[in-house]
């Protein structure tokens, strides 16, 4: 073996490839710029929403309804008064179902959960429907109870035994008590043939009949809801970590499971009250945006916001258009779409566990 002299220095190591982290920065703004194309399609889908229906308007007749309103133009007051309320409200509801879907799993740390699948937006309808068959009419505050007290049980349930809350205890809870709740709305609509005629476009999810007035006492607890949503991007994050790592890294678990819900049950009980339940979205788009974004909270709901207002505005759109000049509920829309996505994501979730 030969010695090397004391005085040689040794050869230098060929050049590697370093692992370095990506950059934060470069990443952000990537983000950031994906962000803002997708809200220039989000107006693109609120444009073309104005354009189509039951009778076709040209893009320049749209364009001077929104900025040259003329009283005189039929079309320019049909733009007005009927499908501009419509469409800001379909991407309103997105934004409040995909972000009350996205905390819902972020809360639970559940791929697999969404408000209408815990059952949260069926114990709203049931209030609602059982306001309607007690006074008449219903109200906003029966639909965030519904919500709130459904929420409370399933969350109560999928804790109870040893394990405490696991993903399985709380799907089957979901599940059951959504069952429970659909059976007793229909036999409340059997028993009252009359509500069913009022109410039975609205429990297919519909957003038919929209205008500023019906849609005025509900923004603003969509609107907080979404507010305070953008406030626990980070803390979402951390919790997904595991509990015992957040607590670890400083942060009240608690207050922020308290906080995560009283924002879901603002969001999914305002859009139910007025829409009625519209499934499968708060599951569909968390997942969608996750794929293109990573794990990351922060970027997770703005996203969520953006790409279920897209998603929701489409859907209207091909429901008022497919049978013109019938229409179908936009539930039925996204049902269509959502239910194939689901059946993948439980087969692939299955798959994935046999493998482990």
């Amino acid at each position: 073996m030969e010695s090397r002299p004391l005085n040689q220095r040794p050869k230098p190591l060929p050049n590697r490839p370093s692992k370095r982290p990506p950059n934060s920065l470069s990443s952000s703004v990537f983000l950031s710029l994906g962000l803002v194309v997708s809200i220039a399609a989000l107006f693109g889908c609120l444009f073309l929403s104005l354009s189509l229906g039951a009778a076709d308007i040209d893009g320049g007749t749209v364009w001077r309804s929104l900025f040259q309103f003329d009283e005189s133009s039929v079309d320019q007051l049909i733009i007005r008064t009927v499908r501009l309320p419509r469409a800001m409200f379909a991407i309103i509801a997105g934004a409040a179902l995909a972000v009350s879907g996205a905390i819902t799993q972020g809360l639970t740390r559940n791929p697999l959960a969404a408000p209408d699948i815990l059952g949260v937006n069926v114990g709203a309808s049931f209030a609602m429907v059982l306001a309607i068959t007690l006074n008449g009419q219903g109200s906003i505050g029966f639909a965030f109870a519904g919500a709130a007290v459904t929420a409370c049980t399933v969350y109560w349930l999928g804790s109870m035994g040893r394990s405490g809350l696991t993903p399985v205890k709380l799907i089957i809870a979901g599940a059951a008590l959504t069952s429970l709740l659909s059976s007793l709305t229909t036999g409340f609509l059997i028993l009252n043939q009359r509500t069913l005629e009022d109410i039975r476009l609205w429990l297919a999810g519909s957003l038919a009949g929209q205008d500023l007035d019906t849609m005025l006492p509900v923004l603003p607890y969509i609107a907080m809801g979404l507010a305070g949503s953008l406030l626990l991007g980070r803390q979402l994050t951390l919790l997904n970590l595991g509990e015992d790592v957040a607590q670890g890294l400083g942060l009240q678990t608690g207050w922020v499971k308290v906080a995560a819900a009283v924002i879901v049950v603002l969001l999914a009980g305002g859009v139910v009250s007025l829409a009625g339940p519209i499934g499968f979205l708060g599951l569909v788009i968390p997942h969608v945006v996750r794929f293109g974004v990573g794990v990351d909270y922060r970027w997770i709901l703005p996203y969520s916001m953006v790409a279920g207002g897209i998603f929701l505005s489409i859907a209207d759109t091909i429901a008022r258009y497919a049978l013109r000049p019938f229409e179908l509920p936009v539930g039925i829309m996204t049902a269509i779409i959502g239910a194939p996505f689901f059946i993948g994501l439980v087969r692939s979730r299955l798959k994935s566990r046999n493998k482990r």
